[in-house]
């Protein structure tokens, strides 16, 4: 199988409209459209996503465990007022293995974007400034970057609907919802717990007996962006079936679509299932969640083949999906839909 994961220059996204530019965008449409992944790069200098950056952002997993432990979800620490903002450790007997945080819009925006009351628009407990000097500057600066090529993706496959190019900007105003998540996966010492109630824990892949890090699944929501730390493990299903490594190489973002936007463009554009292997090496990652506003009404939009589905609101949504995950479970009814209220 040669070349299943398609790399595309994005540079001339982020410039007026051109013949390169348009170039971009069907490169960018054929692989939403047919293998629903892609590594971009060609990116412009204020995107950082060299080697130094990511490990300025993964400086948090060197703080001691008490610091960490006042960051833990509500779930893991009942005294912690984060429900779904903050870190999740690591919890042994599941298909998926990995610790990390979970930040919101507010890491980049301000308080203006938290909402109390409503557990997807919380604040974000973050470490004191003191204990990792400039770790906010950084976060903040990269937030606002994944927003930035969110955003250029978005107009893109706008244009390429035929849409107007700015078309879904509204809905991701200030991020959203938009989630940065620094993750962890450790070398897994539970092997033996998680084959005895679900064996598909280890894995053949190049002639090597590897073993499930994170489990196989289809994001939830419109674009992931992703950073790599160079170790592999990244897979996406490619449409004969096989898995295909995703490689993690430096300057690039690996790219994937969610089922919120594979819905509203009529299935045009594809949520391709993934999953992380490991075979005895530790693996960082920086996921970007491109995720529109919790108030964002998605409903069909103008498109040829569309098929009619009852409009709801993007956080009602999200919360429902994102319960059923293992780090969420048990929180459903911990917030109230918004259509409902």
């Amino acid at each position: 199988m040669s070349d299943p994961i398609p790399h595309i220059e994005i540079d001339a996204l982020f410039e007026g409209a051109s013949p390169r530019r348009d170039q971009a965008d069907r490169a960018i449409m054929a692989a939403s459209e047919e293998s629903g992944f892609f590594v971009a790069t060609g990116f412009t200098a204020d995107i950082p996503l060299d080697r130094r950056s990511r490990a300025e952002l993964l400086r948090i997993f060197s703080l001691p465990e008490t610091q960490i432990h006042a960051l833990w979800r509500r779930k893991f620490a009942p005294g912690n007022a984060n429900l779904y903002r903050g870190w999740f450790p690591r919890q042994t007997g599941f298909l998926t293995c990995k610790e990390g945080i979970d930040m919101g819009p507010d890491v980049a925006h301000g308080a203006g974007v938290v909402h109390p009351g409503d557990p997807l628009r919380e604040s974000t407990p973050l470490p004191a400034e003191e204990a990792l000097p400039g770790w906010r500057a950084a976060v903040a600066t990269y937030y606002l970057a994944m927003q930035k090529v969110s955003g250029a993706l978005m107009r893109s496959i706008a244009r390429s609907l035929g849409l107007d190019e700015h078309h879904f900007d509204p809905a991701f105003e200030r991020g959203g919802l938009s989630t940065l998540r620094l993750i962890r996966y450790p070398v897994r010492t539970d092997i033996e717990v998680v084959a005895a109630s679900d064996p598909g824990v280890w894995v053949d892949h190049g002639g090597k007996r590897c073993y499930v890090m994170g489990a196989p699944h289809v994001d939830s929501g419109f674009l992931t962006l992703l950073a790599q730390d160079g170790v592999e493990g990244l897979q996406a299903r490619h449409r004969s079936g096989a898995w295909v490594d995703v490689p993690p190489r430096e300057g690039t973002l690996a790219v994937n679509f969610g089922k919120v936007l594979q819905r509203w463009c009529a299935g045009r554009i594809k949520a391709t299932e993934h999953r992380v292997i490991g075979s005895g090496r530790e693996r960082m990652s920086i996921p970007f969640f491109y995720e529109a506003r919790a108030d964002a009404e998605i409903a069909p939009l103008p498109l040829p083949g569309t098929t009619p589905f009852e409009p709801f609101l993007f956080g009602d949504y999200l919360w429902a999906t994102t319960t059923q995950f293992v780090e969420f479970k048990g929180m459903e009814d911990l917030r109230t839909p918004l259509r409902a209220a």
